[in-house]
């Protein structure tokens, strides 16, 4: 048991040292075991105008830290520009200290001598604070449409910046990292069929509604044409049981695929140390509690596909008649009977005789496999 444990996180950890799809490539994930792209696009043209077209986009997307940046700056920036303007028509109005203006003189703005006290105006009027100290005259037409304008515009780049900071706050992100994907997945028997099993979890009491499993098979495929196509994606059912519509989440699940004749992974080798490809599971659902639409993504390279093994099981009973969901058996695997593979017969009847069958089969390939050797031998 510990021996297969210790196997277990040494195959989820050495994913950096095998070869990619593709031949004398190394091996790297198209997606990231926490659902990250790990795609770099490169050579776009005009990839900053893109970006700026859907300011919006580019906005919620935009990290936290340069975010906050950007809103201070923008805060910040309208205040002083603005001030500048004020400032400029102080100048122009002749409101200024050092213009010596005569006693009878009335100013654009009250108390705006210098350009800190336009800046102070410009601050105080955006944010609406009215002092009382600072105030606009009917003086100058001209400041009456400056400060309607400063009003509108700011207002307006308020609440863009402020619907940004919802929507990225309300994004939901974080509720998809409390759901959990086995690091493996595992292949076994289940109901007499061979099956490829991922366990999922939520991990908090507020459930998925509608929760959908798919899977995408990314492998080099080749075309009759015998055009390459790398990274060719097969879509890979995933149920539980026997129903795969929306699934009750409120447990640790497992969920599997039937690998049969009809599964894109028949010709595709699962056993240790053998295939070259990516499996990108994906699970879908709606957040119950504010109705957004979540999505978890995770993937499995051939390596992380232990044949052979089955999971734990991590659901018990408490004594006091609570079901308990055990997260520390949650990735544990154990050995069980190999399974078959998809092409292979399928074996019915009394268990104690398929393994002898197997036992004898397994003999005679010994036998085999020596007989040839002994000849080779002698020829030499």
């Amino acid at each position: 048991m510990t021996s297969s444990t210790k196997v277990f996180y040494s195959q989820t950890t050495q994913t950096e040292s095998r070869p990619l799809m593709g031949a004398g490539l190394r091996r790297r994930r198209v997606m990231t075991k926490d659902g990250r792209s790990n795609v770099r696009m490169e050579h776009i043209a005009d990839k900053r105008f893109l970006y700026l077209k859907d300011l919006w986009t580019t906005f919620i997307d935009m990290q936290w830290r340069y975010k906050l940046v950007l809103f201070s700056a923008t805060f910040a920036g309208t205040w002083f520009a603005f001030g500048v303007v004020w400032y400029l028509v102080a100048v122009a109005h002749g409101d200024l200290l050092e213009f010596e203006p005569p006693a009878n003189h009335t100013p654009c703005v009250m108390q705006v001598h210098t350009l800190t006290g336009a800046f102070l105006f410009s601050l105080e009027s955006q944010t609406t604070i009215g002092y009382g100290f600072r105030y606009i005259s009917e003086e100058c037409p001209l400041a009456i449409v400056l400060l309607i304008t400063q009003l509108v515009l700011t207002t307006i780049m308020e609440i863009f910046i402020t619907g940004t900071f919802l929507a990225k706050i309300a994004r939901p992100k974080k509720r998809a990292e409390t759901i959990r994907f086995s690091q493996n997945a595992v292949v076994a028997q289940h109901d007499g069929k061979t099956c490829l099993m991922i366990r999922v979890a939520n991990m908090r009491k507020s459930l998925l509604i509608g929760c959908q499993v798919t899977g995408k098979l990314l492998q080099t495929h080749l075309t009759k044409e015998g055009e390459s196509v790398h990274l060719n994606q097969l879509n890979v059912d995933f149920q539980v049981d026997t129903s795969s519509d929306s699934p009750f989440l409120i447990l640790p699940l497992t969920f599997y695929h039937v690998l049969d004749e009809g599964s894109p992974l028949r010709d595709v080798a699962l056993r240790p140390g053998e295939g070259d490809f990516e499996l990108v599971v994906i699970l879908s659902g709606t957040v119950e509690s504010t109705s957004a639409t979540c999505q978890v993504r995770t993937s499995y390279l051939p390596e992380e596909i232990l044949w052979g093994y089955e999971f734990t099981p991590a659901i018990s009973l408490s004594a006091s008649g609570k079901y308990v969901a055990d997260f520390s058996l949650f990735d544990r695997v154990v050995e069980a009977p190999a399974p078959r593979g998809p092409r292979e017969p399928p074996r019915f009847g009394d268990p104690e005789k398929v393994k002898l069958e197997e036992s004898l089969r397994e003999a005679a390939e010994r036998e085999r496999e020596g007989a040839g050797l002994s000849v080779r031998i002698s020829n030499v």
